[in-house]
């Protein structure tokens, strides 16, 4: 079994477990060939971001019991997929991320220094 590795070449850390994020809902932001969306941007919301992609039709601020989902809140952290970041990114409402915890799969949807300008650590 291979580990996966960040952005910045280092293992993999956990994004969050509460919600449980990930594609594989592991607390990572694992990818592999299922994986369509590409979930590998560990990210913090913001009230900015949660209206942007709602409106993009993606809402991740409403709860869904039916699929054990909360909903997201401000300071909240998501596995988000990258193409969605990199949108938000041009709107000026890209989230901050979480390198450690960012799958390096994202630097082919996003440049590894928008990340960067973006990363909370």
């Amino acid at each position: 079994m291979t580990t996966a590795t960040n952005v910045l070449g280092t293992p993999l850390a956990p994004c969050c477990t509460s919600p449980m994020t990930g594609f594989y809902r592991d607390g990572c932001c694992n990818t592999g060939a299922g994986d369509m969306g590409v979930h590998v941007v560990c990210a913090q919301m913001t009230p900015e971001f949660l209206a942007f992609t709602k409106a993009q039709g993606n809402d991740l601020s409403t709860p869904m019991p039916d699929f054990q989902f909360p909903g997201l809140k401000p300071g909240g952290r998501w596995c988000l997929c990258a193409p969605r970041w990199q949108e938000a990114l041009e709107a000026g409402v890209a989230p901050p991320v979480i390198l450690d915890a960012t799958h390096a799969a994202a630097i082919e949807h996003v440049s590894l220094a928008d990340l960067k300008d973006h990363a909370l650590q």
